[in-house]
C-alpha cells in the first residue's frame, strides 16, 4: 500500500511537484533514496577507499527532508551518515527533482505526440547521426527520429533544412519511447494532399490507391462522391497549384493522379499514362492484363526501367504484361497488390 507523507512543508513540496508535473509522489521519494545511497557509497569510496559490503538503508526525515544513512547489522541498524552529508544528500534530492521533472516534462510530450500519428509536422533537421545513418529533426516541443528505411533516396538531411514529415509511430517504451518519422511512407502523400485539398479532408473526394517509389514517382488513384466534383480537378487545383505544392513538400517528386474506376480495364488504361491508345484485355479471375501498346507509345507505358508499369501494377492489383501491337512482346510486369487502399476493396 503507497505510504502516505506527513502533511510537512517537504512532504506538500513533494506532493505538489508530483500533482503538477503528474509524477508519483512515491516514486520521487524512492528516487532521492536510491540516489542519495548511490552518492553515499562514491563518497564513502573517495575518502575511505573500498566501498564495505553491507545492508544500507537511507531514511528521509519527512519533517525536514533531512537524510540520513543506516546499515542493518547484528544489534540492528547503526546510524553510518558521514559528517557534512547532509549538504551532499540535498543536492543529489535536487537533481533526482529536476531530473523527474524533465522526465515527466518528456513523456506528457510525447503522450500529445501519440494523438498526432497519421499526420505531417513540419520539422527542421538538427543533425544527421553518420553511425547510425539517421537525422534528428526538432519538431516543435520535441525531437523527431528519421531512420534510414523511413528517408528519401538521395535527400539531404543538412542542419537547419526544413521539411514536411509524416509521424508514423512511437517505438520504444517508458523514457526510452521515440517519436519516428517519416518521408518514404505512402501514408505521406495521402497525408499531404489531404492538407492541400479541402475536397479530401472534407470526404468529398476520396483515395482510393496510391503506389510510390519514394523520392521518385508517385500514381494515386482519386474518386468523387459527388457527381459534380471533378476528383482529378480538385487534387491537382486552379493552375496545378495544389499537387504542385505536394510535389514541392516531397521534394519534386512526380505525381500522376488518375480518376479511380470499378473496371479494371478502365483503371489500367488510366494507370498507365501517359500512354494512348493501348488495347487491353483483362482476366480478372487470375489478376492479369495482357496490354498492347502500339510502338510510338510502348517506351511510355513501360517508362523508364520499367517504372510506368510498375507503378500502375501496384496501383491496380493486377499482374501487367505488355507487348507492342504486332505481337512482339517487350515486358511482363507481376503485379502484386502493394497499393495502398484507403477507402475499401479498390475492386468493387
Amino acid at each position: 500500500m503507497p505510504r502516505t507523507l506527513q502533511r510537512t512543508e517537504f512532504a506538500t513540496a513533494v506532493e505538489e511537484l508530483a500533482r503538477e508535473r503528474h509524477i508519483d509522489a512515491e516514486a520521487i521519494i524512492k528516487a532521492i533514496i536510491e540516489a542519495i545511497l548511490a552518492a553515499f557509497e562514491k563518497d564513502y569510496q573517495e575518502k575511505n577507499g573500498v566501498f564495505p559490503e553491507g545492508d544500507y538503508e537511507v531514511i528521509i526525515d519527512e519533517k525536514t527532508g533531512e537524510a540520513k544513512v543506516f546499515v542493518k547489522g547484528k544489534k540492528g541498524k547503526e546510524e553510518v551518515t558521514p559528517p557534512g552529508f547532509g549538504r551532499i544528500a540535498t543536492q543529489v534530492a535536487k537533481q533526482v527533482i529536476i531530473q523527474k521533472v524533465r522526465e515527466a516534462e518528456k513523456m506528457a510530450v510525447i503522450d500529445d505526440y501519440q494523438g498526432k500519428i497519421g499526420t505531417v509536422v513540419q520539422g527542421t533537421v538538427i543533425r544527421f547521426d553518420d553511425y547510425q545513418k539517421q537525422a534528428i529533426i526538432d519538431i516543435g516541443r520535441t525531437y523527431g527520429f528519421l531512420p534510414p528505411s523511413e528517408q528519401l533516396k538521395g535527400e539531404d538531411y543538412l542542419p537547419g533544412v526544413k521539411f514536411d514529415f509524416y509521424i508514423k509511430e512511437i517505438s520504444g517504451e517508458g523514457e526510452e519511447r521515440r517519436i519516428i518519422l517519416s518521408r518514404a511512407t505512402r501514408e505521406l502523400v495521402e497525408a499531404l494532399f489531404r492538407r492541400e485539398v479541402p475536397e479530401i479532408a472534407n470526404g468529398t473526394v476520396e483515395i482510393r490507391a496510391i503506389a510510390r517509389e519514394p523520392g521518385v514517382r508517385t500514381k494515386i488513384a482519386v474518386n468523387s462522391k459527388r457527381r459534380n466534383v471533378d476528383p482529378v480537378g480538385a487534387c491537382v487545383g486552379q493552375k496545378g497549384v495544389r499537387v504542385a505544392q505536394v510535389i514541392n513538400s516531397l521534394g519534386g517528386e512526380k505525381i500522376d493522379v488518375i480518376q479511380y474506376s470499378n473496371n479494371p480495364q478502365e483503371m489500367i488504361e488510366a494507370a498507365l499514362l501517359p500512354a494512348e491508345n493501348l488495347k487491353i484485355e483483362i482476366d480478372e479471375k487470375e489478376k492479369r492484363a495482357k496490354v498492347l501498346a502500339p510502338e510510338d507509345q510502348l517506351s511510355l507505358a513501360i517508362g523508364k526501367n520499367g517504372q510506368n508499369v510498375r507503378l500502375a501494377s501496384e496501383l491496380t492489383g493486377y499482374e501487367i504484361d505488355i507487348e507492342e501491337e504486332g505481337g512482339r512482346k517487350r515486358l511482363k510486369k507481376s503485379g502484386e497488390s502493394k497499393a495502398k487502399e484507403s477507402q475499401g476493396d479498390g475492386n468493387k
